[in-house]
């Protein structure tokens, strides 16, 4: 390869996160979305070859297109039972987000223990040895390994290597599942969450009672096409102790943006085309806002860039990077604004700091407004349980989803 040429790490076009790349990517994928991306979505082909998937994980992490654009760009193709692989995949995603939403004491505690276990590993010689060995990719365990190199080198791993490398953690090395969802959490290119989070539980059998997901060595071998030929997995699941998730809480409620008032529309890494949202077209926005403070990598930068001067087109108003809340208030006062609206800002590290965001914005006298997606409002009250009582929803769902939110951002006008 020449040494100007982009790396897979950095090509847009391999993981996309701006919106033009990411419905460029889409269009490309939605072709292969029916019964091929369901015999195929499982095999790992190794890096530079993730092309039986769709690659918009950092996309729709983001926001930057959104789950019903996407869905309807499929459905374009395939009819809804040709494509029921990969619509159950999107819907994973919002199961992941409305399930976190309902327990947010599941993230609190997570944080905890991840705090917790960092002390611990600057006490404890012997487990932040394993601990280093683990993330260096030095256990002498073929795949887990090689997906570790990969996913520091690329910023990616197949959904399916993600699962083999939180088994192998939690069974095999016998190391807290807690940890290897931080590492995976502040090195994945597309790392969401609620989605990470979870879906680390899941693996560990505290998800669903009892249910684990155990690592198998021969089935690693045929899904990696023979490239790998793990030894030494273990063959029995040990739940780690942990008490029963608490039962579902009314979801947050929020003050809704007033279509009348004067705004400043802040534009955040968890929903970079609120700009579009067909509901805030009419409202008098005075300027675009986002904040370095909430920026945690390149991907990020590049999705809010990229809203930024398209909000800022669309609308004829200034697009403008601030520091912080601080700058956020001094703006809107610049701007006659007497509200923020955002998108609904979900469970995570931006939610975390919410609270203290909106008591300075009420301080400076001015309302922070989230707009919550048609989408979220209506799937999310479905994951309360688990995701088959979600599924079996799904066919209503797309009935009453599809058609309304996938004019939100005009995909049809966009990509054709």
């Amino acid at each position: 390869m020449p040494s100007n040429a982009p790396s897979h790490r950095s090509n847009p076009a391999v993981f996309p996160v701006t919106r033009a790349d990411a419905l460029a990517r889409l269009a490309a994928f939605a072709p292969r979305a029916g019964s091929a991306y369901g015999q195929g979505r499982n095999v790992d082909h190794g890096p530079g070859r993730h092309d039986t998937v769709s690659r918009l994980s950092a996309a729709l992490r983001r926001r930057t297109v959104t789950e019903a654009e996407v869905i309807a760009e499929v459905l374009r193709h395939h009819d809804a039972q040709a494509a029921q692989s990969f619509i159950s995949e999107v819907f994973w995603r919002t199961y992941w987000k409305g399930w976190l939403e309902q327990r947010p004491a599941i993230w609190t505690q997570y944080l905890a223990r991840c705090a917790a276990l960092k002390q611990q590993l600057r006490r404890d010689p012997d487990l932040a040895g394993r601990h280093a060995d683990a993330i260096a990719g030095h256990t002498g365990i073929d795949a887990f390994d090689h997906w570790m190199r990969e996913l520091l080198d690329t910023r990616y791993l197949h959904n399916w290597a993600r699962m083999q490398v939180a088994s192998i953690w939690i069974f095999t090395l016998g190391l807290p599942w807690e940890l290897g969802a931080a590492h995976m959490a502040a090195r994945l290119r597309d790392a969401d969450p609620a989605s990470n989070t979870l879906s680390w539980r899941w693996v560990a059998g505290l998800h669903t009672a009892g249910k684990a997901y155990l690592a198998d060595a021969e089935r690693i071998t045929a899904m990696t096409g023979g490239r790998f030929h793990p030894h030494g997995l273990a063959r029995d699941a040990a739940i780690p102790a942990d008490a029963p998730p608490p039962p579902a809480t009314p979801l947050r409620t929020t003050p809704m943006p007033d279509t009348t008032r004067p705004a400043v529309l802040w534009i955040t890494p968890e929903d970079a085309s609120v700009d579009l949202a067909t509901a805030l077209q009419d409202m008098p926005v005075r300027a675009v806002v986002a904040l370095h403070d909430h920026v945690r990598d390149d991907a990020d930068r590049a999705a809010l860039d990229d809203a930024l001067s398209r909000a800022a087109r669309q609308r004829d108003v200034p697009a403008l990077w601030a520091q912080d809340v601080d700058d956020l208030v001094a703006i809107a006062g610049d701007h006659d604004a007497t509200q923020i609206v955002t998108g609904f800002v979900p469970l995570g590290h931006l939610g975390d700091e919410l609270p203290a965001i909106r008591a300075a914005l009420d301080g400076a006298g001015l309302v922070l407004a989230e707009h919550l997606r048609h989408w979220d409002r209506t799937v999310w009250p479905h994951c309360r349980r688990g995701f088959f009582a979600l599924k079996q929803e799904i066919p209503a769902l797309l009935d009453m989803l599809v058609p309304h939110d996938a004019l939100d951002c005009t995909l049809v006008d966009t990509i054709r």
